[in-house]
């Protein structure tokens, strides 16, 4: 156990768009400290989300990450020597971040031949409710659903 609770980082606004959340969003998506070049990755995966849908980039970026954020999830929970998949709110904080990196890990495992084209493209899935992210999503909130007897469980 720790003493004492580690104290907030607040995180920098990225220089385009002037927003935290972007930053935070760069930040899983880097590679070996190369921020830079995930801020072009970026800003280029937004630049083709607008030219194929026709909408605000970061709006439709936004609407994607906010489909892909759970609001539930389970935890194992170890009770008299079973362990049961007991369903849990997920804390506002961690939702965000959770979304970040669904939509993230999914994008990384399209066929798409760049970077930046997958990033597009599953922030366009996303944001219309399908894709891969979307699906991890429903499959998490189907797991607490089906384990909802557990909850009494709730640490």
């Amino acid at each position: 156990m720790r003493k004492a609770k580690p104290k907030k980082r607040y995180i920098l606004p990225d220089p385009k768009f002037g927003d935290t959340l972007v930053t935070r969003f760069v930040n899983n998506l880097m590679v070996d400290g190369k921020k830079s070049i995930a801020y072009s990755i970026f800003y280029d995966a937004i630049a083709i989300v607008e030219n194929k849908t026709g909408e605000n980039g970061l709006e439709t970026w936004k609407k994607a990450l906010s489909n892909v954020s759970p609001s539930v999830e389970v935890k194992s929970r170890r009770v008299g020597g079973a362990t049961f998949q007991v369903p849990l709110e997920v804390r506002p904080d961690r939702k965000i971040s959770l979304g970040i990196k669904w939509l993230i890990l999914f994008a990384r495992k399209r066929g798409e031949k760049t970077m930046t084209d997958k990033l597009a493209g599953e922030i366009i899935a996303a944001s219309k409710g399908e894709g891969a992210a979307i699906k991890k999503k429903d499959d998490t909130h189907r797991m607490a659903e089906a384990n909802k007897a557990f909850s009494h469980f709730r640490f």
